[in-house]
């Protein structure tokens, strides 16, 4: 497979060199190609802001994030640039073409940096649903924006809180920054479905 590009019908998708302004939410489960094709939708351009609002290699040293991590930085072209941020309204209002992957780090950030997993679960949809009005306010003024998300909903129920809070949670995110784009895909084994 390699590096063989997704191939989709949609305006976002890169025909003969033409890249149209679009905003795209890209979902899919986990390994389905959903960040190599949402790279694939601005790699003509230049220069384009990759956004990585997870942990870096410094703050989390687990040899298979730092191996994720190296993965993804390799393939991408050499004229982006990366911006390590959990701010997502910040680095939304960065000028030109930006990549944010993925939805899903960020949001475990959010929990992590305020302490909200053992939250009241009111008060953690309060605080996300602040951010996610500030995001889509941003992301009304914008194009050229690619949000990379996992898809959720498909898999068993998980057996802890914490996990039924994040996918939860994931859900208003990605149901909110959906409804803020011109364009949602779903990639599913390198596919890809626009809808």
């Amino acid at each position: 497979m390699g590096n063989r590009r997704s191939t989709a019908i949609g305006r976002g998708i890169p025909k003969n060199g033409e890249v149209t302004d679009v905003k795209t939410l890209v979902t899919g489960g986990v390994r389905s190609g959903k960040s190599r094709h949402a790279e694939a939708l601005l790699t003509d351009l230049s220069p384009v802001t990759y956004v990585a609002p997870g942990p870096t290699i410094a703050e989390d040293p687990d040899p298979d994030w730092a191996a994720r991590i190296r993965s993804h930085q390799e393939r991408r072209p050499p004229h982006w640039t990366t911006l390590e941020t959990r701010d997502l309204v910040e680095a939304l209002r960065t000028p030109g073409p930006v990549v944010v992957d993925c939805l899903g780090t960020w949001l475990a950030a959010v929990l992590d940096q305020r302490g909200l997993w053992e939250a009241a679960s009111e008060d953690v949809l309060a605080v996300i649903t602040e951010l996610l009005d500030q995001a889509v306010e941003v992301l009304a003024k914008r194009d050229q924006v690619v949000l990379v998300t996992n898809e959720v909903g498909l898999g068993v129920v998980p057996a802890h809180r914490s996990g039924r809070l994040f996918r939860d949670l994931l859900g208003v995110v990605n149901q909110s920054l959906a409804a803020a784009c011109d364009e949602v895909h779903l990639v599913i084994a390198g596919r890809v479905l626009v809808l």
